[in-house]
């Protein structure tokens, strides 16, 4: 029933649906594979921040840029996993760590998120990194240390991707994500929309997801953050619904897939969510930043699932017993 062989014309037939009609069709599959009353909070933290050799032109901690991020060198293990355990309590049960790094290097600060990847595993939270390319043996360190997941976002199309980097190519992140898939750990990759691309590049990015041979196991869906200073500063704001549709085409194509309503949420009404969570995100960051940009806080967030009846997921929990004892919905007969 989950299907790696979707065609660009079945996801434009789908993406194109009439809103009501796609969040509905996409809540039913929601409903089918996945807990509609559980969400999965994470945290991400930015473990060294700006000084970056790359031009995403979407990033505050591009050199090349001159926006007001604070640049900072790999902070000490104390230090993040004093953070992690604060967001274990407020109730996250997946932190994430982030380093502005074109690509990691095999030198002691590799060897300082190893011991970081250990000392979060070891409190019992999902641990995620991301921390630019990384080559297959590197991906085995990371494993043998305990990483759940590793984030390697696509960001666009492969037709628009040249338009927003030029530092890196599109195979480039795919083979990253071949390496993560090799070792053995969770891939986490989405991308994110109002960079100036069409809705055909947004379906193109989806179809690309779709058919790796593996869905990604979390589907990051972003908002862009208009940060001063980078070159996309003046982009309009993302149109509630734009993203309501990617979402919604996200969890038709991929049932299974955490669908990760992530940057963006500052600018979004607790209804506009909800109708993000309705079409089947079922996932957030929470915490005052995702690494650089404004975020939602723990409280706010609470108060959010209070009204809405929303748990918080455990840490750990399998795709495979979330689907049992369900009679799964054929989607190749949306």
């Amino acid at each position: 029933m989950i299907r790696n062989n979707w065609t660009k014309e079945e996801i434009q037939k789908i993406y194109e649906l009439p809103l009501l009609e796609l969040v509905y069709r996409a809540a039913t599959i929601h409903r089918t594979y996945n807990n509609t009353a559980e969400v999965q909070v994470c945290t991400l933290l930015s473990v060294k921040t700006g000084g970056c050799s790359e031009d995403c032109a979407y990033c505050p901690q591009a050199a090349r840029y001159h926006t007001d991020i604070k640049i900072h060198a790999l902070m000490q293990t104390d230090e993040v996993l004093e953070y992690a355990l604060k967001a274990k309590k407020a109730g996250s049960t997946r932190f994430c760590m982030g380093a502005a790094w074109r690509e990691i290097r095999d030198n002691r600060d590799f060897e300082r998120v190893l011991e970081m990847v250990r000392g979060v595993n070891a409190m019992g939270m999902e641990v995620c990194c991301t921390l630019g390319m990384l080559t297959e043996s590197q991906a085995e360190k990371l494993a043998d240390a305990g990483l759940y997941a590793y984030n390697h976002n696509l960001d666009t199309s492969a037709e628009y991707y040249d338009e927003i980097i030029t530092t890196r190519t599109y195979d480039e992140r795919l083979n990253t994500l071949g390496n993560v898939r090799k070792a053995g750990i969770s891939v986490c990759c989405g991308g994110i929309i109002g960079l100036g691309e069409t809705h055909e590049d947004r379906i193109n990015m989806l179809c690309t997801l779709a058919t790796l041979p593996e869905h990604p196991e979390s589907i990051p869906i972003n908002a862009l953050v208009r940060v001063k200073g980078t070159p996309l500063e003046n982009n309009p704001k993302v149109d509630i619904w734009d993203m309501v549709r990617m979402i919604a085409t996200a969890r038709i194509l991929m049932p299974e897939s955490m669908v990760r309503l992530s940057a963006g949420r500052t600018e979004m009404s607790i209804p506009e969510q909800a109708f993000c969570f309705m079409a089947g995100a079922n996932s957030i960051f929470a915490g005052d930043k995702l690494l650089t940009t404004p975020n939602p806080s723990f409280e706010e967030d609470n108060a959010m699932f209070e009204l809405l009846g929303l748990n918080a997921m455990i840490a750990f929990k399998s795709l495979k017993s979330k689907t049992q004892n369900l009679k799964p919905i054929n989607v190749a007969n949306l």
